[in-house]
C-alpha cells in the first residue's frame, strides 16, 4: 500500500534574482518542510507555480528533490490537455518520483464523462499512484462524487485531493470509495473538519509556516483528543484565511519570506504581496508565536 501520510506540504517553487529556479534553494526549503513535520511533498502544482514552469524545470525539481529529500515526491503534471499530461507523465517516472497529482482539465470545462476518460487514460499510461485533484474555483469544472468513485476502482488511482470546498460532496465519495482509497482535504480551513468524517489528511499550503502545529492537530484527533485539536484548528483559522487572501501563491511565498526562508519573487503574471498583505501575515504569524 502506498503511504504518503497525512501532511502534504504543495510546495512553492523559490527563483533566484533573475527568476530562474533556485534548486539548492528548492531542497533547504524541502528539506525544512520535512523538519517541521511534512510527510510528502507535491512539487510542481498550483502553489509552485506550474503554469509558468517549462517541463524541463519540473523535471529537474523533480529529479533533484527525488535525490536529496528523504520523503515522497508527488509530481504536479496536470494540464487541460490529456495527451499533454500524458507524455509529461511518461517523462516524470524516470525522475524516481512517487506518484504523481493531476488536476481536473481546467478552462475547456469538460464533461463528467470527459473528466473520467481523461483521468483513466492517464492512469492506464503510467506506472505510477495517481492523486486526483479537484479545485472547482480555479479548474472552473467540479468532478462529482460519482466520478471519483468510477476512477477509484483503477487500480493506481489512489488518493483525491479535494478542494471544492463541500463537506456534503467529501462525505459522498468517502460512502462509495474502498477503504484504502485516501481523500486529502485541500483546504486548510476544512483539514479538522474533513478528518472528523474520514479524510486522511490534507495537501496544506499552510504547512510553509504553521507545519508544527498542523502536525500537531492531526496527530491530535487521531488520538482521541478532539478538544485539544479543536482548539489548535482555532488558533490556525486566521492565517488559514490570509494565506489566500490575495492569490495563492502570493501570500505563502511572502509569509515564508517572513519566517526566515526566502523562496524569491513569483513569475508574472503573479506580482509580490503589498504592504497590506504583508502586514496581515506578519500580524498573524506574531499571534502564533511564529515570529517576534
Amino acid at each position: 500500500m502506498v503511504e504518503w501520510g497525512r501532511l502534504i506540504t504543495a510546495m512553492v517553487t523559490p527563483f533566484d534574482e533573475n527568476l530562474k529556479v533556485d534548486y539548492d534553494k528548492a531542497v533547504e526549503i524541502a528539506r525544512y518542510l520535512v523538519k517541521e513535520g511534512s510527510t510528502a511533498l507535491v512539487v510542481g502544482g498550483t502553489t509552485g507555480e506550474a503554469p509558468t514552469l517549462t517541463d524541463e524545470e519540473k523535471l529537474e525539481l523533480f529529479k533533484v528533490l527525488k535525490e536529496k529529500v528523504d520523503v515522497p515526491i508527488i509530481a504536479g503534471v496536470g494540464t487541460n490537455s490529456t495527451e499533454k499530461t500524458i507524455k509529461l507523465s511518461k517523462r516524470v517516472m524516470e525522475c524516481g518520483v512517487d506518484g504523481i497529482m493531476a488536476v481536473v482539465p481546467y478552462y475547456n470545462k469538460p464533461n463528467q464523462e470527459g473528466i473520467y476518460r481523461h483521468f483513466k487514460a492517464i492512469a492506464e499510461n503510467v506506472n505510477l499512484p495517481v492523486m486526483l485533484y479537484n479545485v472547482p474555483g480555479r479548474t472552473g469544472a467540479n468532478m462529482a462524487f460519482e466520478t471519483v468513485i468510477r476512477l477509484s476502482k483503477i487500480s493506481n488511482i489512489i488518493a483525491l485531493k479535494e478542494a471544492g470546498g463541500d463537506l456534503d460532496q467529501a462525505g459522498r465519495v468517502l460512502r462509495g470509495v474502498d477503504r484504502d482509497f485516501k481523500v486529502y482535504s485541500g483546504d486548510d480551513s476544512l483539514t479538522l473538519p474533513m478528518l472528523s468524517i474520514g479524510c486522511y489528511g490534507v495537501v496544506s499550503v499552510a504547512s510553509h509556516v504553521v507545519g508544527r502545529k498542523m502536525r500537531e492537530m492531526i496527530d491530535s484527533y487521531l488520538a482521541g483528543r478532539v478538544d485539544e485539536a479543536a482548539q489548535i484548528h482555532l488558533s490556525l483559522l486566521p492565517i488559514f484565511r490570509d494565506l489566500f487572501i490575495t492569490a495563492n501563491p502570493i501570500p505563502v511565498k511572502a509569509a515564508l519570506r517572513l519566517a526566515g526562508y526566502d523562496p524569491g519573487s513569483l513569475r508574472l503574471p503573479l506580482v509580490e504581496a503589498d504592504e497590506k498583505v504583508v502586514e496581515v501575515l506578519k500580524n498573524d504569524l506574531k499571534e502564533l508565536g511564529i515570529i517576534e
